[in-house]
């Protein structure tokens, strides 16, 4: 997994955030403010907002009429799988799971499509991390 996350970070133009938040103080706020302002295009995906970071948000990620690079998840380990199967059937290349976000069948299926896969990390240490590699 480790090996894939510069690949990642450098293939990937837009992220589908599902489980964005409007509230600053929560990482599914904060952590896609961080990576907006590094160039990434941010598209919220969270059925209560209309919003979010300047750009509109989905109910869900198939309600997103252009192509997911990446699909970066903020709900709990055992709501991933829905949006694994969401993320596969939109042709996203890959979906990242946040810290302390685990779901080792959600994780086969993926790789099974063909999607790259990232768990339990954070894609704004991560990010941080790439970017302060020699």
């Amino acid at each position: 997994m480790d090996d894939m996350i510069p690949q990642i970070l450098s293939e990937t133009r837009t992220i589908a955030v599902v489980g964005f938040s409007s509230n600053p103080a929560k990482a599914g706020y904060y952590v896609p403010a961080y990576l907006q302002s590094h160039g990434y295009r941010i598209i919220p995906v969270n059925p209560n907002l209309e919003e979010g970071l300047g750009e509109k948000a989905y109910p869900s990620l198939e309600a997103i009429p252009e192509p997911v690079d990446l699909v970066l998840i903020f709900r709990r380990s055992e709501f991933v799988p829905p949006v694994v199967e969401q993320a596969i059937r939109i042709g996203a290349r890959a979906v990242w799971m946040q810290l302390g976000i685990i779901n080792e069948e959600a994780a086969r299926m993926a790789r099974q499509a063909g999607l790259s896969v990232v768990m339990d990390r954070c894609m704004k240490i991560e990010h941080g991390r790439w970017l302060s590699s020699p």
